[in-house]
C-alpha cells in the first residue's frame, strides 16, 4: 500500500495506491463509522464484498463505500491471476471506529493523537473501572 494523499498536499482526503496479489485480500472485512472511501480498479480483476453481496470487479471500474453499519461493510479481493491495482481516496475523519462483522473486532483509530486500538466488546470495561 502507497499513501499518497499528505505527498500530494491533501488534508481532508486520503489516497493510497494498493496493489493485491492474485488469492489475497486488500484488508479484512469492515464497515467504517465516520469516514467514506471510494475505489477505483487501475488494473487486473477481482471480487468486491459489500453488506453480504458479491461484485465481479475490473479495470475502470469505481467502488463507492459510505460510512454505516454493517451493510456498508466490504472488501476487495484478488480473483485474478495476475496483480490487482486499486486507487483508494477517502474522507479522512478521525477518530474513526472500524468493525469487523466476521471477527466481532472493533478499531477506534485516532493517527494525529497517536492512538489506535483493536478489542472485541465482550472486552469492554466499567466507565468507572480504575477511577
Amino acid at each position: 500500500m502507497a499513501p499518497v494523499g499528505r505527498m500530494l498536499g491533501a488534508r481532508q482526503l486520503g489516497y493510497n495506491v494498493t496493489v493485491i496479489a492474485p488469492g489475497k485480500r486488500a484488508y479484512p472485512y469492515h464497515c467504517h463509522t465516520v469516514n467514506e472511501e471510494m475505489f477505483f480498479v487501475i488494473e487486473g480483476q477481482g471480487e468486491v464484498r459489500i453488506g453480504g453481496q458479491t461484485y465481479a470487479i475490473r479495470r475502470g471500474d469505481v467502488i463507492a463505500c459510505p460510512a454505516g453499519g454493517p451493510e456498508t461493510a466490504h472488501q476487495i479481493v484478488n480473483t485474478g491471476t495476475a496483480e490487482l491495482k486499486v486507487l483508494a481516496v477517502s474522507t479522512a475523519g478521525t477518530p474513526e471506529v472500524c468493525h469487523y462483522p466476521d471477527t466481532g473486532k472493533f478499531g477506534v483509530l485516532d493517527p494525529e493523537h497517536g492512538f489506535a486500538y483493536m478489542g472485541r466488546a465482550e472486552g469492554s470495561l466499567d466507565y468507572w473501572e480504575g477511577e
